[in-house]
């Protein structure tokens, strides 16, 4: 139930989330930390590779095809990463939104708006400056609008990692609120924008998997983890046909995991098939997934592609060059370092004018900036929608390459050094929520939230 503000109070937004949300969040940001670790570890010993003497063979694995061709799946290895490998990401992206909306604290209106409205603010800002860029410049690289659109969730926590940031839930809990309906934004881009020679009736036949997917997946209380129902040996089969169909109908093949992930069920549900309360002691089958594949997508699926794609000779100086003068490159970094900050203040701010609300007392607009500067992270959907923009070794591909790792590591060292002085503040907060005077397992300021929306 929404608290009610006192008369002639303004109503707050940005406020400390509950207790169990923290938990939650608080887990999920620890091991997207260590996936984060990983992406910059494979980003880096691709780069490295690419640039050496031993280049050839790099490209050689990269750009090797196998998969069965009647079935279109006659892939690179750089595009089984893209297309396969990232759907097991955005299968998680999937269920953690759904996830959020339902039990979350995100199924209240009033904490949803905020990061929801932001996280489009920095998709169109980026967007806007990138194609105004290229029009100015007369470039042929319009195609590309939508790679400084995307915010790297995994590469945000590992430089916040790296600078032992404090930061306070309430931003945590923002800052990845913002990067999943980010990648929601990113992968809508892709199906509608991205896919070509559309193949209907494919399509219309990955709904018959997709549907007995969700049909068997609801009915998971029945069967789930008994012995006389191999249960993932129907669901495994199902997923597969599902991506396969929407591979071959045209429709990007991620596509296919953000659909699955909507499928499952975020509360558990009795024999019968009805819904039971929320429970953080007894998660729902979304739950059960999540804790399953999260480790499979941030320690293989994610770093594997970031290996394969971040992988580009840059030329030396005069291939540094050639980017600094490619709109494309200019239109990316300024779309990811100005634009990403610029649409996240600009929105929440546009929220609070025409709502008449402010930011907790926790939170300050510096602080905002910061994690709207970390927004700027844009890396591993940003290096798929270039793959989608410019064809895979062509200069525009390249060069955008290069201004996403230069974007990425320039909007980190902002971020960090804005979020640096702001952490003495930070290990304040931090204190405050960890305080738990009467020993009874939550920690004081939580139970104070909980008894103000009781009144």
């Amino acid at each position: 139930m929404a608290s009610h503000q006192p008369s002639g109070e303004s109503r707050t937004i940005l406020g400390r989330s509950s207790y169990g949300e923290h938990l939650r969040i608080g887990e999920i940001l620890r091991k997207e930390t260590v996936g984060g670790i990983l992406l910059l570890v494979a980003t880096v010993a691709a780069l490295i590779w690419a640039n050496s003497p031993a280049s050839e063979s790099y490209f050689n694995i990269r750009d090797f095809s196998f998969g069965y061709e009647p079935w279109h799946l006659d892939l690179t290895v750089g595009a089984w990463a893209a297309d396969g490998l990232l759907a097991i990401f955005f299968f998680l992206v999937g269920l953690e939104l759904k996830k959020e909306f339902v039990a979350g604290d995100l199924r209240q209106v009033s904490k949803a708006i905020v990061p929801v409205a932001a996280a489009f603010g920095g998709v169109v800002v980026p967007a806007l400056i990138y194609v105004a860029v290229n029009l100015i410049s007369g470039s042929d690289g319009l195609r590309g609008w939508a790679i400084p659109t995307a915010t790297d969730i995994a590469f945000a926590l590992a430089v916040l990692a790296v600078i032992s940031s404090h930061l306070p839930s309430a931003l945590r809990i923002f800052l990845l609120t913002l990067a999943v309906v980010d990648d929601l934004i990113a992968i809508t881009i892709i199906a509608l924008f991205y896919s070509e020679n559309v193949n209907a009736t494919m399509l219309f036949l990955m709904l018959v998997p997709l549907a007995a997917f969700t049909a068997l997946v609801q009915r998971a209380p029945r069967f789930f983890g008994t012995r006389r129902w191999p249960f993932w040996a129907f669901l495994a089969p199902l997923a597969i046909a599902v991506w396969v169909l929407m591979h071959a109908s045209g429709v990007h093949a991620t596509v296919a995991g953000v659909l699955l992930g909507f499928a499952v069920p975020v509360l558990r549900r009795s024999a019968d098939g009805k819904a039971l309360p929320h429970d953080e002691e007894k998660p729902g089958l979304a739950e059960i997934f999540e804790h399953r594949f999260r480790p499979i997508s941030t320690g293989f699926a994610v770093p594997v592609f970031a290996f394969f794609s971040a992988g580009v000779a840059i030329g030396g100086i005069h291939g540094l060059g050639r980017v600094l003068t490619d709109p494309v490159a200019i239109g990316i970094i300024l779309g990811l370092v100005v634009g990403k900050p610029i649409g996240v203040l600009l929105t929440t701010w546009a929220l609070t004018t025409v709502t008449k609300a402010r930011l907790d007392d926790s939170v300050k607009w510096v602080d905002l900036t910061g994690i709207g500067i970390l927004a700027g992270i844009g890396f591993t959907v940003s290096l798929l929608v270039n793959d989608l923009s410019f064809e895979v070794g062509s200069a525009h591909n390249d060069d955008a390459k290069v201004a996403i790792l230069a974007a990425s590591v320039l909007a980190a060292v902002l971020a960090s050094i804005l979020l640096t002085i702001r952490n003495r503040r930070y290990a304040v907060l931090e204190a405050a929520e960890r305080l738990d005077a009467d020993n009874n397992g939550i920690p004081d300021v939580f139970e104070e939230g909980q008894q103000d929306k009781g009144r």
